[in-house]
């Protein structure tokens, strides 16, 4: 059934410019469509669904509790996307509720926490047993070294293999993975993959969604990404958007033709 959006898809990107990584993946089926899956880019904000997912491996392994609290420092304090910037040191927040600022605002002084509650190894290990095999992490964000050892760097197939590892609760246990979809479904940030869907609330209160999706987005200077698992029916497909070259708002624009396109077949179906 994706392969009928190849042609349509192709055109898109084609028209839009700049480099594109595109992997589509029926959960059901197991029917892909890609376009350059296994091409490099910089991860920007989507390095984050791995690093929650170390969190949870390490609180699975019984290392760290999801409820322990953590002091915010003044040094801990980044700028970009987030509100914990704006927050008095001091503050104390649970690992649970961290995690949850750092994927629904794409928090960086978030995320910076986390990376020093779990370390680099953590996060590389989760990246591996999630399929990851063409992507890296090495650096916190906001605060790159002054020498980098590497970039934090991923693939459209490698993100979608990520997804499909939390979606189909193949990662550290069923209800860890349970958790991390539930927070991704919380996602703030929407104006890419589902920007065309209709309003997913039902005409009647306590009707089940129209659609859920459960993403993250990334973005940086010419760097413009969504990623996640969209939720039609009783269907379920991963989708994963990755660009470098164009400005943000052409970017975004492209990325939500190809939710509309992949909204509306399985819609139909």
């Amino acid at each position: 059934m994706l392969s009928s959006l190849s042609t349509q898809i192709a055109q898109l990107v084609e028209n839009a410019g700049g480099e594109w990584g595109i992997y589509l993946e029926d959960l059901q089926t197991g029917e892909t469509l890609a376009f350059n899956e296994h091409k490099r880019f910089y991860a920007a904000s989507v390095i984050k669904v791995p690093i929650m997912t170390a969190v949870f491996a390490e609180a699975y392994a019984g290392n760290i509790a999801l409820e322990q609290k953590i002091k915010l420092r003044q040094e801990d304090l980044v700028g970009g996307a987030g509100v914990l910037q704006h927050m008095t040191p001091g503050t104390e927040l649970t690992v649970q509720d961290i995690v949850t600022l750092m994927i629904i605002q794409s928090d960086n002084t978030a995320t910076n926490i986390l990376i020093d509650l779990v370390g680099t190894e953590s996060i590389r290990a989760a990246m591996q047993k999630t399929g990851m095999a063409n992507s890296q992490f090495y650096n916190k964000l906001m605060v790159l070294p002054a020498e980098l050892e590497g970039y934090n760097e991923l693939t459209a197939a490698d993100m979608g293999s990520h997804f499909r590892y939390l979606a189909t609760g193949k990662v550290i246990s069923y209800d860890s993975c349970l958790k991390m979809m539930a927070i991704l479904k919380q996602q703030q940030h929407r104006d890419r993959i589902p920007f065309h869907f209709p309003d997913p609330d039902g005409d009647v209160i306590g009707m089940l969604p129209k659609w859920e999706l459960a993403n993250k987005t990334g973005s940086v200077t010419h760097i413009t990404h969504d990623t996640g698992v969209l939720f039609v029916g009783s269907h379920a497909v991963t989708i994963c958007a990755l660009n470098k070259g164009l400005e943000q708002k052409p970017a975004a624009q492209t990325i939500a033709e190809i939710g509309r396109l992949v909204y509306n077949l399985y819609l139909r179906s």
